[in-house]
């Protein structure tokens, strides 16, 4: 029987535009705008109509979920799944947080979104949106890469929108040259991958790989992994591929800039899970484990990422700039979620986490990085006019007298991106590390991952320098101009949501460490990854 005409084949692919009905939602309001935008430019009517798009897409995903669950479960045993889109516990609650970022990034973005550019602006954003809520998704090399042009494509339209000025341009050429570049690197790898295997499916490719690395390790599926994870480090801003991120961010508008800073490195995480197989693979039987050298590159990626990153920034005066190094800072981070899920990719006979098995906590840091930096942009967009802009360090000094509202949040953001306690950041970096320190002694690798949790502890306390410095420019020095009033409130807004849930987040991690606990079982590894 031709395997085109397999009935399993076939219903898989009419049946995954069910799948992902949020997300042909948030795309079909962004082409309602973008009709729209030609006829009026009433900014009103443009965001009232992106705001219910985003409601609905949650309110479709909310009704969908008990049914997608359902077929996940009965998926879950078909070694043959044929569907290039998978529902699974860790997307549905990827999209959730996906769709809450995107209602952030709408409110920060008011003051730059003018009536002139409104529609396309929010039009791009919502599409943004559904790009990274997809790549949770994805369970094929040609879906995954369409949801990450998702996200990259509308984002050159973004950061040439707000400025037409000499920076705004040459962040938005320098963001797409290279972009377009990493894509390419990554289609590359992609090649390989396919040719190896002789499949596009996510799920058949980690089997193939799986099984094959078994007997013999393959050196081209190690160049594929390079590759792939050379493509994937421009958007998460890994050494070597970070060069970008400081220029771009310098030039770009802040609302864009926050977009940029959180949703590819969602996006780019959770592609190099499933590629890595860390998502879908059962315990103990991943791809590639450390004879493969893969969890090796990660380990140095990480390493290099968190120290390079912190050592910059200590030598920077521009805001965003310094964020921009703080984001390669926390990338690197991140990345200690890959390598602790690597550690349990050797095949050893009871290798179970005792509590943070990697991917859980890599989902974990991911929601309280979100929180913390959208916040630090949203204080800043807020801050900012065109009289008086928010660029150096000392456009913050005294801010405690002309605004203490806006310093007491910017002070709770910063204090989480350091890692004090009580924030979302410090219980973030507790599980990472944690995790990291608890991973077993592998063959070929030694104690290295006791020698990165070490490492990761020292740059967490040199990230603080630049951190403590900013804080004592708003507390301890006097201002150096006049407080400026009727700034926007969509940007304030924002400013207090995500100053509430980094609070809440860290008083109260249970609340969001249950919900992944729960999330990634079923995704990760095996239902033994409980708290003992």
């Amino acid at each position: 029987m031709n395997p085109l005409l397999d009935g399993t084949r076939i219903e898989a692919l009419t049946g995954v535009f069910k799948l992902v009905v949020p997300e042909i939602a948030l795309v079909g309001v962004a082409c309602v705008l973008f009709v729209l935008g030609l006829f009026t430019s009433s900014r009103f009517l443009h965001t009232s109509l992106a705001v219910l798009g985003l409601a609905g897409a949650f309110a479709v995903a909310l009704v969908a979920q008990p049914w997608e669950t359902t077929l996940y479960d009965g998926l879950k045993a078909n070694t043959e799944a044929y569907y290039p889109i998978l529902p699974s516990a860790a997307a549905t609650l990827i999209r959730y947080l996906t769709l809450a970022a995107g209602l952030v990034l709408m409110l920060l973005s008011t003051k730059e979104a003018t009536r002139e550019i409104a529609a396309d602006y929010l039009a791009c954003l919502l599409i943004a949106v559904a790009g990274t809520s997809l790549v949770a998704r994805a369970n094929d090399l040609v879906t995954l890469y369409l949801a990450l042009e998702m996200i990259s494509v509308p984002t050159y339209v973004l950061l040439y929108l707000p400025h037409r000025g000499k920076p705004g341009q040459e962040a938005a050429v320098k963001y797409f040259v290279l972009s377009i570049l990493s894509s390419a690197v990554t289609l590359f790898g992609f090649s390989y991958l396919f040719g190896l295997t002789g499949s596009t499916n996510l799920s058949a490719i980690n089997a193939v790989l799986t099984a094959a690395n078994k007997e013999a390790i393959s050196p081209l599926a190690v160049l594929a992994m390079v590759l792939v994870v050379a493509g994937l480090g421009f958007r998460i801003t890994a050494v070597p591929f970070h060069y970008y991120a400081p220029d771009v961010y310098q030039g770009g508008p802040t609302a864009v800039v926050a977009q940029l800073s959180v949703l590819p490195k969602v996006a780019g995480f959770l592609a190099l899970a499933r590629l890595l197989g860390i998502v879908s693979g059962p315990l103990n039987d991943l791809p590639f484990p450390t004879s493969t050298q893969v969890p090796l590159l990660l380990w140095v990626l990480a390493a290099a990422t968190m120290t390079l990153g912190n050592v910059m920034a200590l030598m920077q005066d521009n805001l965003k700039r310094i964020l921009a190094y703080s984001g390669v800072a926390h990338a690197g981070y991140m990345l200690l979620g890959l390598v602790t899920a690597s550690a349990y990719a050797t095949p050893t006979e009871g290798l179970l986490p005792r509590y943070v098995s990697g991917f859980d906590g890599l989902i974990f840091y991911l929601v309280g990085y979100a929180l913390m930096t959208l916040g630090t942009f949203a204080i800043l967009a807020y801050l900012n006019s065109a009289d008086q802009p928010t660029e150096s360090v000392d456009d913050l000094a005294g801010l405690h007298q002309t605004n203490p509202f806006a310093a007491a949040m910017l002070f709770v953001a910063l204090l989480s991106l350091i890692g004090i306690p009580l924030t979302a950041g410090f219980t973030g970096k507790l599980f990472l590390f944690l995790g990291l320190y608890d991973s077993p002694t592998v063959t070929g690798m030694g104690n290295a991952y006791k020698t990165l949790t070490v490492i990761a502890a020292i740059n967490a306390a040199i990230g603080a320098v630049y951190y403590l410095r900013l804080l004592g420019v708003i507390y301890l020095r006097s201002p150096l101009r006049p407080a400026v009033r009727h700034r926007g409130k969509g940007p304030m807004l924002a400013a207090v949501l995500c100053t509430v849930g980094t609070l809440v987040v860290g008083i109260y991690p249970s609340i969001v460490w249950d919900l992944v606990k729960k999330a990634t079982p079923a995704t990760a590894h095996s239902p033994a990854l409980v708290a003992k």
